[in-house]
């Protein structure tokens, strides 16, 4: 049975069920898989023929040894992903991997609705309950709301920033009630994932059954390596030699740890772009070997993405030998030389970031939001880094992570029309609200924590 160890190598290995259900380890450290399996270059050429859903049985069963059920998995998987996952051709080889067609117009629902799933596959199996607390800088909260929504034996806690969502993805999370419970934190992402690292590492809330549903869980990851490699299977030439470029939109790192999980797999790549917005702990770590958190996170319109230390980055300086705890300290430092011949990374601000919405619209009748503008923006950054022998022919994927109708101010300023709405955010202006609000406080969430879920 495969097992996974965690980042703060204090906490003893477990099950992918017991990383799955716990979320965070009792060490505060996140979980990663002892060993990664790997795909073979037949499997992938195969992958190029094989549905959305195909593709992720074969991925995931790798990585959970059979504690599912084969034919229980394919019908979790066929369910999860039961919505297009287009590639648009932008021009040459590069393509735009369109991640915002699911039922919250997010990338991350291919991992919240995978997660949920399984949770609920395994508690049902045990008649167990847990209380999912997760916080989100804007999209995981109303992915996480839309797969965990009426789930009998889950109980759901989101904390945002009160003041660094947009309206749409607020009312995402605020309108849906049942076992979904909001707060708005009066601070940064950071201190709403504070707070509920916080809540994990109290013993005197173990009885609640705490878990996490953000990217923190194993659980998220696994899921989002699979795009990945469905991308570079419908898109790759004939030569197993063929190799491409993804840029990875970062803020808490979760969707750039699935793709290098799949690198580690197998995924045929020249180059791993990782592009953030004004919060650019990482592209200076890179570049300097020197670690420092951003406190407080600045705000971009790249909402999501406004993290000053991302919590994935501890499972990366692993990957490469080296050690983070939780709070960002560098115990001991990863191959940084390894590292920067497979990643290459790069901060866009504002500015930056609405220029490009403007030209890729206006060259290509390419539509972006924020996020996916910033990724584009890095890629054609470092491709303007290279020569044209290394430009020839070169495989290019950019991610978008969200649906641009959920910027329609940002859209509509910058280009003077809206996006249409698809059909899972059709009327959500007109539905009540409901949510809490608490201050940066830990006492007063552990309170809250107390009196309602008692």
């Amino acid at each position: 049975m495969m097992k996974y160890y965690s980042t703060n190598l204090k906490s003893p290995d477990v099950s992918f069920k017991e990383a799955l259900l716990k979320g965070q380890a009792p060490d505060r450290g996140l979980y990663m898989p002892r060993e990664i399996p790997r795909i073979t270059s037949s499997e992938i050429r195969k992958f190029g023929k094989m549905d959305y859903h195909e593709i992720a049985f074969t991925i995931i069963r790798r990585f959970i040894s059979g504690q599912i059920d084969d034919t229980d998995l394919a019908a979790i998987c066929r369910d999860a992903y039961n919505y297009p996952i287009p590639l648009e051709h932008v021009c040459d080889r590069k393509y735009i991997l369109r991640l915002d067609q699911g039922p919250t117009a997010s990338f991350k629902d291919f991992a919240a609705r995978m997660m949920g799933r399984m949770m609920n596959y395994f508690l049902r199996l045990e008649n167990r309950k847990l209380l999912i607390l997760t916080a989100t800088s804007g999209d995981t909260g109303s992915a996480i709301a839309n797969a965990f929504l009426g789930l009998d034996n889950i109980e759901v806690v989101i904390l945002f920033p009160e003041t660094e969502v947009t309206n749409m993805q607020r009312k995402q999370m605020t309108t849906l009630g049942q076992n979904v419970h909001v707060i708005a934190l009066d601070g940064k992402f950071d201190d709403c994932q504070a707070l509920v690292k916080d809540a994990f590492a109290d013993p005197e809330l173990d009885f609640l059954q705490l878990s996490s549903a953000n990217s923190i869980n194993i659980g998220r990851l696994i899921p989002q390596s699979v795009y990945y490699f469905y991308a570079y299977s419908r898109l790759r030439n004939e030569s197993d030699d063929d190799k491409a470029v993804f840029c990875v939109p970062s803020g808490n790192f979760g969707d750039m740890m699935g793709g290098m999980l799949a690198v580690r797999m197998g995924l045929p790549i020249s180059r791993f772009v990782i592009a953030v917005n004004e919060n650019d702990e990482f592209p200076t770590y890179l570049k300097t070997g020197k670690y420092q958190k951003i406190e407080p996170s600045k705000n971009c319109i790249s909402s999501a993405m406004n993290v000053g230390h991302p919590s994935n980055l501890s499972r990366l300086i692993a990957l490469y030998g080296g050690e983070m705890d939780e709070k960002g300290m560098i115990i001991r430092q990863a191959d940084r030389d390894a590292m920067q011949k497979d990643l290459w990374a790069v901060s866009v601000d504002n500015a930056q970031t609405r220029q490009t919405i403007s030209e890729a619209w206006n060259q290509y009748k390419l539509l972006l939001e924020p996020h996916g503008a910033v990724g584009w923006n890095g890629l054609n950054q470092y491709l303007s880094g290279l020569d044209q022998t290394e430009l020839a022919g070169l495989l290019c994927i950019s991610l978008e992570t969200a649906h641009p109708a959920k910027f329609p101010d940002e859209i509509n300023n910058l280009l003077a029309f809206q996006p249409e709405l698809p059909a899972g955010l059709l009327g959500i202006d007109d539905k009540d609200e409901s949510f809490e609000y608490l201050k940066k406080d830990y006492p007063a969430f552990k309170n809250y924590l107390l009196t309602s879920f008692k």
